[in-house]
């Protein structure tokens, strides 16, 4: 499927942004209500037969958390969709499957920066045979990290979901480098923000 930004003036962009959310199946309140139901689900669980809690008695890293995301955000969208939505099963496969159209399928990014999401340098290269597509519909998810016992516990900050292409990520150029960042305006027009932390 060739971009709906091909050859389209940065000025449209929101506007086809808009167009591509509107068509997805899932409503901006239900990604919404996915992410936080998630989010929330990793604090009140417990953890052994201490009954240990995140953020209570056990303080884990950031890339721990981003990988519960990654797991239990796709298990609430199955779970609440079940005959539509399944879970990466092939190699090929985004991180979330609409199973009746893989065009509407999600590739999911979480990070603890404030703002911004990176991924792999793969990222900025064209897909190849056999391998995920980078292009298409992305949710995207910033999230506080855990610094220290408080009585507050830390709130995901911002919710983006939108469209991307392999072209918006720039790699980093050195061969030892493995991050992909995305510019500006994509942040402003091709992604939507869904949540904002309060």
């Amino acid at each position: 499927m060739s971009s709906p930004y091909k050859d389209k003036p940065v000025e449209e962009w929101s506007s086809i942004t808009n167009e591509l959310i509107a068509a997805h199946p899932l409503s901006e309140n239900q990604i919404v209500e996915y992410c936080l139901a998630a989010w929330n689900d990793i604090y009140c669980s417990k953890i052994g037969r201490h009954g240990f809690k995140i953020g209570e008695d056990i303080f884990v890293r950031p890339q721990i958390i981003g990988a519960l995301l990654h797991e239990l955000i796709p298990a609430e969208i199955v779970a609440n969709n079940p005959k539509l939505w399944q879970r990466e099963q092939r190699v090929d496969d985004k991180d979330i499957v609409y199973v009746p159209n893989n065009a509407f399928s999600i590739e999911l990014k979480t990070s603890s920066n404030s703002s911004k999401i990176f991924g792999n340098r793969s990222y900025a290269q064209a897909p190849t045979e056999n391998k995920k597509s980078k292009d298409g519909y992305y949710l995207t998810i910033n999230f506080e990290q855990i610094k220290e016992r408080s009585d507050t516990l830390p709130e995901i900050t911002i919710i983006r979901f939108g469209w991307l292409d392999h072209t918006d990520w720039t790699g980093q150029a050195a061969a030892t480098g493995q991050q992909a960042w995305l510019s500006k305006e994509t942040y402003l027009y091709k992604l939507k923000t869904l949540y904002s932390k309060k």
